[in-house]
């Protein structure tokens, strides 16, 4: 779930000639529009005046006279325009009058459904052909064709100029790679210590079925809830050498650890998610509020409600998070399976392999990191230690960078501080702290060589190449998505003449489908939770009680939820991507896997969840009611995998 809201605009200067004709110098004013307009879809235009103290009218037309807007110039800042829509090449260039300056601006025009071919065929290729990286790249050409104007040599430039070395430029992006490696790394020189052969005989012993694996598996990933990142690598490392010893298919290993993570993440109030969720929330209740201004008590409720309570609120209303929970341990304790996932695991107890025969594993956990040489002592805390570092560094600097990041006179609450915490900065800290930490304990325990521990590391990073650029690629395409404003055609689908009763249910499949062609469930956030709150205002959603407040506190719900379900299901989303790698497994069999599994919560979210309390029945009922729904859809429809003899 790609945390970088996907909400990039290409950056008009006004000296530039792609569109953008100049009056005045360009550093007194700029011009910011997308990269692509879709005909028929309203798309913003902000107008930047970082050097003109005094405010200046503005006017946009269309080239056919067409008058968009009117309004003035915000000293020393920015104006953003929204609504402009351009329905035929005659409209363009949209003219913009600043005061006595003229400026143009005029991209390529392309239909709207056009933005969706590039994740589609990126998706589609990927299941087709099992070769994701060849897909991910092909997607993001396709993209850039649409924007070179259909050159295929230009569009081939454009895919690493501008899309993949920025997509690796960003600050938070390469926190993220670093991470990985670094990760890789530590990985890398537990195995060569023998830390992790030891741990696995530690725990063999209490895990010593399939069942007791995958439950512990999951348990893991409950018990790590402070940041999805950290989850899915930490738990996916650590725990794939004991279900290999177990039989348990690498593609039911990525399933728990990508289906923990993310939903226990959001609905726990300590976390990395929640300051963001919030800030969101008070984003949307502001724009409500302005776009009421003549209902002074309807004001007064948006002004005065509290983000974090409607957040606490909202969490009887996340279907999808908790019952994906509650399924990854009913299929764990049930021992039952159906569809791909059910192969998968036939195949591993038989003895085929945790892994498909020819699979490209995301992570290479076959070479030279998998196994200790012969002699080395096998030490469960060389292991142990290394982990507990990650996690304990992890969970501090949250606590400090949020502490140092609040402001004068905000409470040291819990909430505050990992709201305002930097995940990607104590990510670092912690995996830098594991490898050190790792190595330390590998030379001073004279097990391995400098030379040789550092060597380990190095594999472990090797190990990690890949899935590099899996995630490289998969940013590309979600950034494609954004300059072809993927997020918005798809978010024209809510209506204002919806009825206030399917609101939840409509978000969460808009929220879905955006999250799944963009792969980004923090920016589908960023998109439809400011748009969702004034909708629902002016369908009639209030905080009053009663079904008004249900399908408000529903739909903000609906939102997290949808953008959860459609990242679980997009190849293209960086969690989906790093449950593949810490799991060792193959990107396309993880996502083929998950799939049906992921659309299982998914119906039972709508149909016994959001629909059933649009109609007045309490949350937490539609929740039992949900859990019901698919221990029989498991019971009647899955079937047992057969137990290996130590099962």
């Amino acid at each position: 779930m790609n945390r970088v809201c996907p909400c990039r605009t290409a950056l008009i200067l006004c000296a530039l000639a792609s569109g953008v004709s100049v009056a005045a110098p360009a550093q007194e004013i700029e011009i910011q529009g997308p990269d692509a307009i879709l005909r028929g879809i309203s798309f913003p235009l902000t107008v930047t005046t970082p050097r003109i103290v005094e405010a200046r009218p503005i006017t946009i037309r269309l080239a056919d006279g067409t008058e968009v807007a009117q309004t003035m110039s915000a000293p020393l800042g920015a104006v953003t325009v929204q609504g402009i829509t351009v329905t035929g090449r005659d409209q363009l260039p949209v003219r913009i009058t600043v005061g006595a300056d003229r400026f143009e601006f005029s991209e390529p025009l392309v239909p709207g459904w056009v933005s969706l071919l590039p994740p589609l065929i990126a998706i589609a290729l990927a299941l087709v052909f099992h070769e994701v990286v060849t897909s991910l790249f092909v997607g993001v050409w396709i993209g850039c064709l649409f924007l070179a104007g259909y050159n295929p040599f230009a569009a081939l430039l454009m895919t690493v100029e501008r899309y993949v070395t920025p997509a690796l430029a960003d600050a938070e992006h390469t926190a993220i790679v670093v991470f990985s490696l670094l990760l890789g790394g530590m990985v890398g020189v537990l195995g060569r210590s023998g830390g992790t052969q030891a741990i696995v005989d530690v725990v063999r012993p209490l895990a010593t079925s399939r069942r007791r694996g995958q439950l512990a598996t999951w348990a893991a990933g409950l018990a790590i809830f402070f940041d999805d990142y950290a989850n899915t690598l930490i738990v996916g490392n650590t725990m794939r050498p004991l279900t290999d010893k177990l039989k348990i298919s690498r593609e039911k290993l990525a399933y728990i650890v990508d289906s923990t993570a993310a939903p226990v993440t959001a609905i726990v109030f300590v976390s990395t998610w929640v300051g963001y969720e919030i800030s969101l929330i008070g984003d949307g209740l502001r724009l409500a509020a302005e776009q009421n201004v003549g209902n002074a008590a309807l004001v007064n409720q948006l002004t005065s409600a509290s983000p974090f309570d409607i957040f606490i609120r909202s969490i009887p209303h996340l279907f999808y998070p908790i019952l994906a929970i509650f399924a990854v341990a009913l299929f764990a304790a049930s021992r039952r399976d159906f569809g791909a996932m059910l192969k998968a695991e036939q195949r591993a107890v038989s003895g085929g392999g945790v892994f498909r025969p020819g699979a490209q594993l995301a992570a290479d956990t076959e070479g030279e990191v998998a196994a200790a040489p012969d002699g080395v002592p096998l030490r469960w805390w060389n292991a142990a230690v290394p982990v507990i570092v990650v996690v304990v560094t992890v969970l501090a600097g949250l606590v400090y960078t949020g502490t140092q990041s609040l402001d004068v006179g905000e409470a040291r609450t819990l909430r505050n501080i990992f709201g305002n915490a930097d995940p990607f900065v104590t990510l670092l800290w912690g995996s830098l702290l594991g490898c050190v930490t790792a190595i330390l304990l590998a030379v001073g325990q004279r097990i391995l060589s400098l030379r040789d521990a550092i060597s380990a590391w190095v594999g472990g990073v090797r190990a990690m190449v890949l899935a590099v650029v899996i995630l490289v690629l998969a940013w590309s395409l979600g950034e494609i998505t954004s300059s072809l404003s993927t997020a918005s055609y798809l978010a024209g689908i809510i209506s204002d003449r919806l009825p206030l009763a399917l609101i939840p249910t409509t978000v969460f499949v808009v929220a879905a489908l955006i999250a799944f062609a963009t792969g980004t469930s923090w920016g589908t956030m960023a998109i439809l939770i400011p748009l969702v709150i004034p909708l629902s205002i002016a369908l009639g959603a209030n905080l009053d009680g009663g079904a008004a407040t249900t399908a408000f506190v529903g739909g903000i719900a609906s939102v997290l939820a949808g953008s959860i379900f459609g990242d679980h299901c997009s190849p293209i989303s960086d969690t989906t991507v790093l449950s593949s790698t810490a799991s060792g497994c193959d990107h396309v069999d993880h996502v083929r896997t998950q799939l049906p599994y992921a659309m299982l919560v998914a119906v039972a979210a709508i149909l016994l969840g959001s629909l059933p309390t649009a109609a007045g029945l309490s949350p937490w009922l539609s929740i039992l009611l949900g859990a019901v729904g698919i221990f029989l859809f498991v019971w009647f429809v899955g079937k047992p995998v057969d137990q290996p003899a130590s099962g």
